[in-house]
């Protein structure tokens, strides 16, 4: 791995957690082979292009990483009339996370944050340019892929995956509010969570657990499920 940029944030407001400070660690790295991003991973890092992070707040430790064992995943009930409504409906395709961005994609990102804004208060998003989104997304160090899904032709989510020795990381999923019957999010980590097992992968990443914040607290109902305690150990998950 060569590291360019090591940096702690300022501590600033919690975006997750109103009553909290946050603090950031990032690296930049110029390359950085699968293996060597796995660990990070396991040791509670997240990246989007060639930017790695992880929490270092004072005081709080409500941001935990969160992975689902795919092997011995079962669906609940919920998650089986997803299933029921989309499996054969919905096109669902894999390709490589590259090249410069996808318009159509571009749209569905910047609505996404819109309305993100409007139903949960998220903070004013703006893309400034598409090389931002390519940077974020599609200048990646490491083999990632871009799952699209559509029905009828229109794109209606996508997201960006990870492709890891023994897993897979889920970095960022966007959807369309017009489709919301069709539980794109849920829809896309069961399909993660399917090819994952079809592939021998053990583990599939959805990023960090915050109990008081909906817009991430969703990721405990897959089970069985694992959280990265405050001594580095993966322990079961307690709600």
């Amino acid at each position: 791995m060569d590291i360019t940029a090591h940096v702690v944030s300022r501590i600033r407001p919690c975006s997750y957690v109103p009553s909290q400070a946050s603090r950031m660690e990032f690296e930049v790295v110029r390359t950085m082979d699968p293996d060597d991003y796995l660990r990070r991973l396991q040791a509670g890092w997240r990246r989007f292009g060639r930017t790695l992070f992880r929490p270092r707040c004072l005081g709080c430790s409500e941001c935990r990483s969160l992975r689902v064992d795919a092997r011995r995943f079962r669906p609940d009930r919920s998650m089986k009339r997803v299933r029921s409504r989309n499996l054969g409906i919905l096109e669902w395709t894999v390709q490589e996370a590259s090249g410069p961005p996808d318009p159509e994609v571009l749209d569905l990102y910047d609505r996404y944050h819109f309305r993100q804004k409007e139903l949960r208060g998220w903070p004013s998003h703006e893309l400034d340019a598409p090389e931002d989104f390519y940077d974020a997304f599609l200048d990646n160090p490491i083999p990632t892929e871009q799952w699209s899904y559509r029905l009828d032709g229109r794109l209606i989510g996508a997201g960006f995956v990870d492709v890891l020795p023994g897993a897979f990381s889920a970095i960022y999923f966007v959807y369309d509010h017009a489709f919301l019957d069709r539980s794109p999010g849920t829809w896309n980590i069961l399909c993660l969570l399917d090819r994952a097992a079809e592939q021998g992968r053990q583990h599939v990443y959805l990023g960090y657990f915050v109990a008081e914040c909906r817009s991430l607290s969703y990721k405990a109902r897959f089970q069985p499920n694992e959280v990265l305690d405050s001594k580095g150990n993966w322990v079961p998950f307690v709600s």
